[in-house]
């Protein structure tokens, strides 16, 4: 059962597409403090919370205070309150007690979760003005469901995104990403995409292509398909100011870019310098940018990753003038400890400072509205605008699309990945800790930067992450420029990653079958143990999945370890991969074990009446089909497994 409130004049997010009447009666389980704009609920001592999509700490997120404020932080250190996302749905469960809460509004809201006080979890607004939604089923996966039918079906992309993709921040040539290809051919390491950061793009201005780096780019493009190799271009958000720049152009005359009070443009700055931000909440600007991706489709592209859209503002012109002016007043002077830290909090404000989030505003349904009120969902419609255009683009051909920002209604349109992480084993114990939260959320095509994006990584980090990214549906290994490169092809234990991808790519059959039973019948792919087994013990597991309906996963997450703690709710059959045709199996009874584990092996525990499709694994993701399978069963027949199969491209 669904049931709606509202509190206050909330504004209109698009984010659940069933119209449900708004309740008279008083919201349950909560008190309401107008005066405080919060609601607040008493947490028994057994209560776990669940949800809130990307955020930091772990899956029970009881214990902290988060921040729906979509942020450009790389640092996702365990202080942070905000991340890319506000992601604002999350379960209440105990033995006792099982519901739903989903909080709809776009602008700032926290989720003081027993951080304040233990046994108080408060739903704290700037502006008392939401829409709250209460789900309550017979458990917790009935829950979930509920609420992800009401708002849509999560995006679904072509197959061959499930294929394994390099990316790095800094491939500058048509050479450089042919010498990538080369290079994971001759070490026999199946690649079925290559992503192209910003340096692809003409002085970074969004739709276009640098000729004198990547000349004759439609003809590029192909040669990269008859190898299997599809190029995915990144799309900012920032609009470069350029006198005979056509989108700069367009904008400007039809007025589709965010305006101050005053009525001008607003001048901000990212990647090329100064910009204009379009105006996504805007629907005819929306469509205008959405048509624009049309630009690269013609040139044979097929999908996209959408950046720096929460939106990240390296400054303002207005607060940059301010802080020169500022400045002035430090010169010639003795700074001492308390003028240096103002100082320097003064030079450290120029990016993302909060006040230049209220100094321009969007036309949104017929309304005049400051940015900060529909921050949140900035990031969502920039996507959706691509959403939107695809659909008239290629009516018939789903086209890969991602995004770092989101908000809940976003997944209808594309994936997310888990933005800028840091080569940190840390962040690997995150990337598990994050996908059941997002799947919660409908975000199922998702998956975190493999080895780090930030930092220098090591080669076992990479191995142990790869490892387990081979089960994510978005399968990616990214980094920065200037850290230390970690294309696979380039450490020396090659033949170890050759065979973990290409177990990838053997477990496909499986991975795509329960990504489209999860999208269809909107369930969760990962799952934490608690939401299937009802044991006090399966709740207390913070670094265990349960991926689809037949296998549990216990990465290894903690540098020089040789193996690790498992528990086992049931017992299970653990199957040991060196490679997809090489791996032992034993059965384990139910209970905690200590399982070793080499940098080289991939443990996957099957479920006792359960099975486990392979595949022969090619080069890439076309020579994998569903024509011979073998089953790793666990008293289970291979009829028992349901195959989902379709043509992995044309739109459902």
């Amino acid at each position: 059962m669904i049931r709606k409130y509202r509190i206050g004049n909330p504004i209109p997010t698009d984010s659940v597409i069933e119209d449900i009447p708004v309740s008279q009666d008083g919201i349950p389980y909560f008190n309401v403090d107008e005066e405080a704009k919060e609601l607040s609920l008493f947490l028994e001592k057994e209560d776990k919370i669940f949800g809130l999509g990307e955020t930091v700490r772990g899956m029970n997120k009881r214990g902290w205070l988060y921040t729906s404020n979509n942020t450009d932080d790389p640092n996702h250190t365990e202080n942070k309150h905000s991340l890319y996302a506000s992601q604002n749905f999350f379960v209440v469960l105990s033995k006792k007690r099982k519901f739903g809460v989903y909080v709809d509004t776009p602008g700032k809201v926290s989720f003081d979760i027993g951080y304040t006080s233990l046994d108080k979890l408060a739903v704290v607004f700037e502006d008392f003005d939401a829409d709250i939604y209460i789900v309550t089923g017979e458990g917790v996966l009935d829950i979930v469901t509920g609420f992800r039918k009401i708002i849509g079906r999560s995006y679904i992309p072509p197959r061959w995104a499930f294929g394994f993709g390099q990316s790095r921040w800094s491939y500058m040539t048509a050479d450089e990403v042919r010498e990538v290809a080369d290079k994971y051919e001759e070490a026999g390491i199946p690649l079925n995409m290559i992503y192209l950061d910003i340096d692809y793009m003409e002085r970074y201005k969004d739709f276009t292509v640098d000729e004198s780096s990547f000349p004759e780019f439609p003809k590029f493009v192909e040669e990269m398909k008859t190898r299997g190799i599809h190029l995915v271009p990144i799309i900012d958000a920032g609009v470069k100011i350029e006198e005979g720049y056509d989108v700069y152009e367009e904008g400007v005359k039809r007025g589709f870019f965010v305006k101050k009070d005053n009525g001008e443009n607003l001048v901000a700055a990212v990647w090329p310098g100064r910009v204009h931000f379009p105006d996504f909440l805007n629907d005819e600007a929306r469509a205008w940018f959405g048509d624009k991706y049309k630009v690269l489709t013609d040139q044979g592209i097929d999908g996209f990753w959408n950046d720096m859209n929460e939106p990240a503002i390296f400054y303002t012109e207005d607060h940059l003038g301010e802080v020169f002016e500022q400045i002035e007043d430090f010169k010639g002077k003795n700074l001492d400890i308390d003028s240096f830290f103002a100082f320097k909090e003064l030079v450290g404000s120029i990016d993302n400072n909060p006040e230049d989030y209220k100094r321009f505003y969007h036309e949104y349904k017929g309304r005049k509205i400051r940015h900060d009120k529909v921050h949140n969902i900035f990031g969502y419609n920039m996507t959706r605008a691509a959403g939107e255009a695809f659909e008239r683009i290629s009516p018939d051909k789903r086209i890969l699309m991602f995004s770092r920002s989101s908000y809940i209604g976003m997944h209808r349109y594309a994936g997310v990945w888990h933005g800028d992480n840091q080569s940190w084993w840390s962040h690997l114990l995150l990337n598990i800790q994050q996908l059941p939260a997002l799947n919660m959320c409908g975000f199922l095509y998702t998956g975190a930067d493999i080895g780090g994006f930030g930092s220098d990584t090591t080669e076992d980090l990479v191995l142990r992450w790869t490892a387990f990214g081979i089960f994510t549906p978005l399968f990616r290994n990214h980094s920065a420029l200037g850290t230390r490169r970690q294309e696979l092809y380039g450490f020396e234990n090659i033949p170890s990653f050759r065979n973990i991808v290409r177990l990838r790519y053997a477990l496909i059959p499986y991975l795509y079958s329960e990504f489209m039973k999860a999208a269809m019948g909107s369930r969760m792919l990962f799952k934490p143990l608690c939401f299937e087994y009802g044991d006090d013990r399966s709740s207390q597991v913070e670094d265990q999945l349960l991926l689809g309906e037949s296998i549990m996963l216990a990465p290894i997450y903690t540098q020089n370890a040789e193996g690790r703690y498992v528990y086992l709710p049931e017992d299970m059959k653990l199957v040991r991969f060196r490679a997809y045709d090489d791996y032992d199996e034993e059965i384990m009874n139910a209970g905690d074990h200590y399982v070793r584990a080499g940098l080289d092996e991939i443990l996957v525990y099957v479920r006792k009446g359960h099975a486990l499709p392979l595949a022969e694994p090619g080069q890439g993701l076309e020579e994998v089909t569903a024509s011979q399978l073998k089953y790793i069963c666990y008293e289970a027949e291979p009829k028992s497994y349901e195959l989902y199969s379709d043509d992995g491209i044309s739109r459902l």
